[in-house]
């Protein structure tokens, strides 16, 4: 019986975070939102604005959903030597890793395409 009530018993809500009921349909949502509009393209381009000079790598495009985009994450930045962030469905790899980054994910099996200057 303590197993029919562990599979039906879920938490609804917490003080910190509210009804956690509406803000996991709101991201799932949002999530598959991005990947709707997304054109099967994978693109590469360096930013440094709005990072005092440091030079980052964006990677944009990727039709995976966020639980698969931070094992990926994890693999990128170790081939890179690097650090790196997760923000809204973009990775984010500190230093230019533009070449390194696209022969990687080509390897893996996606189209992609450098963009930007």
């Amino acid at each position: 019986m303590s197993s029919l009530r562990d599979q039906l018993s879920r938490q609804v809500y917490s003080t910190e975070q509210g009804d956690l009921r509406k803000q996991s349909s709101d991201t799932h949502d949002a999530e598959d939102d991005r990947l709707a509009q997304l054109d099967g393209i994978v693109r590469i381009r360096r930013e440094k604005s709005g990072r005092k000079g440091k030079g980052v790598t964006v990677i944009q495009g990727l039709p995976l959903r966020e639980a698969e985009l931070k094992p990926l994450l994890q693999a990128l930045k170790k081939r890179c030597g690097s650090g790196g962030a997760l923000k809204d469905g973009v990775l984010e790899i500190q230093g230019d890793h533009r070449d390194t980054l696209k022969s990687e994910l080509e390897r893996r099996g996606y189209t992609v395409k450098l963009a930007g200057g």
